[in-house]
């Protein structure tokens, strides 16, 4: 894998061991990740909301399975929302289902493991198409992942929403009939979960974001209004941190297409 990609945030996210304890809770609301203990480890994580990544991926490393979870996230959002090389992209994906994937063996009570496997491999799926990924097997692997997720943190909203889109491109690339009989793909399903994530965290920017993709996708033009309503209103939201700050710059940005 090369060099990352420097980001600086616009906004400084000032955040040391004593700002995080104060606002984990706000942090990791749409995560469920439990406040760590290990100073090396607040350290890691608030490298993350700061924005260094790559920062927060080495101490991440550096701390063994203790870290395993703050590094394979700092990469995921990394690789979402500031790599622009494909083939890095889909290396890093990659990098980090392997990981998710054991982790999910050492800790298999671990929500943010499975959740990360998950969200890992439908970003490769994503890189690689749909299609070809559902051929190799990993849409089950997905689906799996993220109702494992909700079945150990009922409070996960990020891995609702997840699962609300994965339903929704199931069946945008396949097809209701086909994406039923063999993913139990359903409109029904998606639009719950994504009920049930905003119950949960109704002021999710990724959230909103990903709800207007499946509303477009699913029930088409005669919701477009309504998707770009979500989008506006995700537009507007004041960021907590950097990965927040990343996920309303891609809502303005859909705007602006």
């Amino acid at each position: 894998m090369g060099r990352w990609i420097e980001f600086a945030p616009q906004v400084d996210f000032a955040m040391d061991r004593k700002a995080l304890q104060k606002h984990w809770a706000r942090l990791h609301a749409r995560d469920q990740e439990v406040l760590p203990t290990e100073p090396e480890l607040l350290d890691a994580w608030a490298h993350f909301h700061c924005g260094r990544f790559y920062e927060a991926r080495i101490a991440g490393l550096a701390l063994g399975d203790a870290g395993v979870t703050v590094a394979n996230k700092a990469t995921c959002v990394y690789a979402r929302q500031i790599e622009t090389r494909e083939t890095e992209r889909l290396a890093l994906y990659d990098w980090v289902s392997e990981r998710a994937a054991r982790q999910t063996l050492r800790e298999p009570g671990n929500p943010n493991a499975h959740f990360l496997l998950a969200y890992s491999l439908g970003r490769y799926s994503q890189g690689i198409s749909v299609v070809k990924a559902l051929a190799l097997g990993m849409g089950s692997r997905i689906k799996s992942a993220l109702e494992t997720t909700i079945a150990l943190q009922p409070l996960h909203a990020d891995a609702h929403f997840a699962l609300g889109a994965f339903h929704a491109e199931i069946i945008d690339k396949v097809g209701a009939l086909i994406g039923g009989m063999t993913y139990g793909a359903r409109k029904d399903v998606s639009l719950q979960m994504f009920e049930q994530g905003f119950k949960l965290q109704p002021l999710s920017p990724v959230g909103l974001v990903e709800y207007a993709m499946a509303l477009v996708t699913l029930e088409g033009d005669e919701r477009r209004e309504e998707a770009t309503t979500h989008c506006q209103k995700a537009a507007r939201l004041t960021p907590a941190d950097a990965q927040e700050y990343l996920d309303i710059a891609r809502a303005k940005a859909g705007l602006s297409n």
